[in-house]
């Protein structure tokens, strides 16, 4: 009964991040990039200026910084480090450029979704502010019966995806390199998990806001050593990486293209899967920020895009690709994973690369598990009430403390599926409402201190 299901549930997965869902992601970047007049370029000039900027007098539960670095919490994980590796041995390096241009483009989704959150946000009696897409289907669309979708399948992706599967990688690293139990790391990761969520989104904000700059730019120096130690192997990287994005060929150290039809599936899925742009989770993160107007949270949280796969995931590939150039020794051919291939690139740091390399995994994950804590909470308060938040924060811990003792294989492919289809009422509010979204750019992108005086509705949780 247990294959049957899992088979049905592997197949439903291959169809929902098959060609159909990479096209639509892809297709809804480039969309949106052109109807916001190539929102990019205020997103690198701008939004990294107003996102370490303070706004106290606007309405909001954490500052725009909090609310980015919950965001990049969830967003920035194992997948900046062993996802690129994967995309590399399947896809070629012709997939990093894909990884990247996907980054690019998914700038403009992210900045559209996080918009919406904000604009259509509500606040509880009690002053917590609640937004993402479940509240623009309902507000901006009169659709909840469609809301209520989107937050059911996050509320339950968030404990696999944003759980189960990070503390897996926690213990595997932990017992390769430190021969620690699993068990007790998923004990000790249940303890901090439930110290930090049972305290609320300020809370994860605050731990959020310490560790994710701290966990990114760890994992920065140890790419740019690297790439200090391979420098006359970049400019060589790159044009590989070019050359091998559009057509098969072969180059040093087993590097192989397998064609752009290849390269493109692997590189974009891997680009979808980093940052998250069009998939609606960080949106909930964006909703709770001080923020005078939603055009200037918008720009924040766009530049979540841009640090987790124009800069983290591009850092990683350009890593791999001169390692495996400069040592004739390694054969992308011959490595099982893309975790295999990231160790022994960060090998190439004496002594400190291995523990480089396992803090990044161990900080990455951890942070993972804090932001989806947040985003399934405010899923599961949206279609079950205040009530249901006590009840989904215990499960949450206590699938942190077995998952590593517990065969979770299906757990991951309902999870994974159920991220999947959280794209498609996404994209519906964000496409549908992307009139309003560039109205309101017009209005505000020249004039970002203007502050929109709409009260936010309160509800009642």
């Amino acid at each position: 009964m247990l294959n049957a299901i899992n088979s049905v549930v592997t197949a439903i997965n291959g169809v929902v991040w098959g060609w159909p869902m990479i096209i639509l992601l892809l297709g809804a970047h480039v969309f949106l990039t052109i109807r916001t007049g190539f929102i990019q370029k205020y997103t690198i000039t701008r939004g990294i200026k107003l996102s370490v900027a303070k706004d106290p007098d606007a309405e909001g539960e954490v500052s725009q910084f909090g609310a980015l670095t919950t965001a990049l919490a969830a967003t920035i994980g194992t997948g900046n480090i062993v996802g690129v590796g994967t995309a590399i041995a399947l896809g070629g390096p012709g997939a990093v450029l894909w990884c990247w241009l996907t980054g690019v483009f998914g700038i403009a989704t992210k900045y559209a979704e996080s918009f919406i959150a904000v604009k259509y946000r509500v606040k509880t009696e009690d002053g917590r502010m609640q937004g993402g897409a479940m509240y623009a289907l309902e507000r901006g669309l009169n659709m909840k019966w469609l809301g209520m979708l989107f937050a059911i399948f996050a509320a339950f992706a968030s404990f696999g995806i944003g759980c189960a599967t990070q503390v897996n990688s926690i213990a595997e690293i932990c017992n390769t390199n430190f021969n620690v139990p699993p068990l007790i790391v998923g004990i000790v990761i249940a303890i901090l998990t439930a110290i930090v969520i049972f305290g609320g989104i300020k809370t994860i904000a605050s731990v959020c806001e310490r560790l994710v700059p701290f966990m990114a730019i760890f994992y920065v120096l140890g790419c740019i050593i690297i790439l200090c130690m391979n420098y006359d192997y970049i400019i060589p990287a790159i044009g590989v990486i070019c050359k091998l994005a559009f057509k098969p060929g072969a180059a040093a150290g087993g590097l192989v293209g397998a064609g752009i039809t290849m390269a493109i599936r692997f590189g974009v899925a891997r680009g979808l899967f980093s940052n998250e742009s069009g998939l609606g989770s960080a949106p909930i993160a964006a909703a709770a920020a001080q923020t005078r107007n939603p055009v200037r949270q918008a720009l924040v949280s766009s530049t979540g895009t841009f640090w987790d796969t124009v800069v983290v995931c591009l850092m990683t590939g350009l890593v791999l690709v001169t390692t495996i150039m400069k040592n004739p020794n390694i054969n992308a051919d011959s490595v099982e994973n893309g975790g295999q291939l990231t160790s022994l690139a960060f090998g190439q740091i004496p002594y400190l690369g291995p523990i480089i390399l396992t803090l990044g995994i161990i900080s990455f994950a951890y942070s993972t598990i804090l932001g989806w804590a947040y985003y399934g909470e405010r899923c599961v308060e949206y279609f079950a009430g205040k009530k249901g938040l006590i009840p989904y924060r215990l499960l949450y811990v206590v699938i942190a403390a077995i998952a590593p003792i517990v065969a979770l294989d299906l757990v991951w492919l309902i999870a994974d599926t159920l991220n999947a289809l959280m794209a498609i009422p996404n994209l519906i509010a964000v496409l549908l409402l992307s009139g309003e979204m560039v109205r309101e750019t017009k209005k505000y992108i020249n004039n970002l201190d203007a502050k929109d005086d709409t009260p936010v509705p309160i509800v009642k949780k």
